[in-house]
């Protein structure tokens, strides 16, 4: 099947892929192919063109525009083949219904029928240069060199909030866009919201925060924390009671590491107001999605009872 999408500049492609990436698992060809990939992430990515309306894997030497996303071949993800299908959704979701800047993105199938995650590569452009780019974790000054393999997930999100003031001049647009992401992410139960998914990338002459990458409702899969890094929002702020007594964060908690940050009330609020509800418009993408009705299920319980956690009254 081909239809016209903005993933592909409104070119006629193919979504029905012509070979199975299962088989190409620990593959040599696999391998060599994932060693090109820059974009942060824990999923097997392949490097992929599109050519004659056709998606395929990038070759050797070959900058692919586009990046592949099968399900985790780690059989102990739950429902792992549904992982690019929950990624699909919750990058729509974050899209078209919050109006969150996102990479391009769109859902393929293999021969075998299973689902596979496109993404477009926001770091390199139509003539195949890369525009540079540099994840929290780098800023930051965290490796694994000295944190070992959970490196990404020490700290906190105000850590993130200092590095956009200090490299972006026009922080001030990008760190509500930074909030609304911490906010966002909590609601839909991304528990992989760590240092090397945020990043900033510079065109012409000025660095701004990334569009979003990599967002997903982990819980769907995997038992989660609120928060992917350790620290949470910062552990410097006081927690509001009912964050103190139930261990999950409120609207109040939002609200003060929203002013923390540096935003004004106004549009803090304003942001905040956007979660307040789980509007008809996410019922019906989910339920219109391809997981099956059990996961469309689990996906809406997940969040609202994040909602519902985040309208806690301070004596509940």
């Amino acid at each position: 099947m081909q239809k016209r999408n903005p993933l592909f500049d409104s070119r006629r492609v193919s979504m029905a892929l012509d070979f199975n990436l299962d088989e190409r698992h620990h593959t040599e060809e696999a391998v060599r192919a994932m060693q090109f990939i820059s974009v942060s992430g824990v999923q097997e990515k392949f490097p992929a063109v599109v050519e004659k309306g056709k998606i395929r894997i990038a070759r050797d030497g070959e900058r692919g525009l586009y990046i592949l996303k099968p399900a985790p071949w780690n059989a102990g993800f739950s429902d792992n083949r549904y992982i690019p299908v929950n990624e699909h959704l919750t990058m729509q979701i974050a899209s078209h219904v919050y109006g969150i800047q996102t990479a391009a993105n769109g859902l393929c199938t293999t021969p075998s029928g299973y689902p596979v995650y496109i993404t477009r590569r926001f770091d390199v452009a139509p003539d195949g240069l890369k525009y540079p780019m540099e994840d929290m974790a780098t800023l930051i000054g965290r490796s694994e060199a000295d944190g070992g393999t959970v490196f990404k997930y020490q700290g906190s999100y105000m850590e993130i909030a200092k590095a956009i003031r200090r490299y972006i001049e026009a922080w001030m647009v990008d760190m509500e866009r930074f909030f609304e992401l911490v906010v966002f992410n909590y609601i839909y139960a991304n528990g992989d919201a760590h240092l090397k998914n945020f990043s900033i990338i510079r065109y012409d002459d000025d660095y701004r925060l990334a569009p979003a990458y990599d967002l997903i409702n982990t819980a769907l899969h995997v038992h989660d924390a609120d928060f992917a890094l350790s620290d949470g929002l910062s552990p410097l702020l006081p927690k509001s009671d009912a964050y103190s007594r139930t261990g999950h964060p409120c609207r109040q908690d939002f609200e003060l590491f929203g002013k923390e940050i540096g935003l004004v009330d106004v549009r803090v609020c304003r942001i905040l107001d956007k979660y307040s509800t789980v509007p008809d418009m996410i019922v019906n993408m989910v339920e219109e999605s391809q997981l099956t009705e059990k996961l469309q299920r689990t996906y809406l319980r997940i969040v609202k009872e994040r909602v519902s956690r985040f309208l806690r009254n301070e004596g509940e």
